[in-house]
């Protein structure tokens, strides 16, 4: 994944996480590519499993998965 990708998606989840609703937005871009080595989606940085369980998840358990893409995306840019 490309650091400016990273960066969009760490301000996208930022963002997300700071917001108090109800609804809370996928993290998908369109971009999806699994990658064999990690098993994440390119485009989101989420597992098969979580894009799969997306739209049953209560907006408590989306918001986890938010802040796993974040910690993600920290461990990606190097900042861990």
């Amino acid at each position: 994944m490309h650091m400016s990708a990273i960066t969009r998606l760490k301000d996208r989840a930022q963002q997300v996480l700071a917001l108090d609703s109800v609804h809370v937005p996928s993290p998908c871009v369109s971009i999806c590519v699994v990658n064999p080595n990690t098993g994440l989606c390119e485009g989101c940085l989420r597992t098969l499993n979580e894009v799969a369980a997306w739209g049953q998840l209560p907006s408590a358990k989306q918001r986890e998965v938010w802040q796993l893409i974040q910690a993600r995306c920290d461990a990606a840019s190097g900042h861990v």
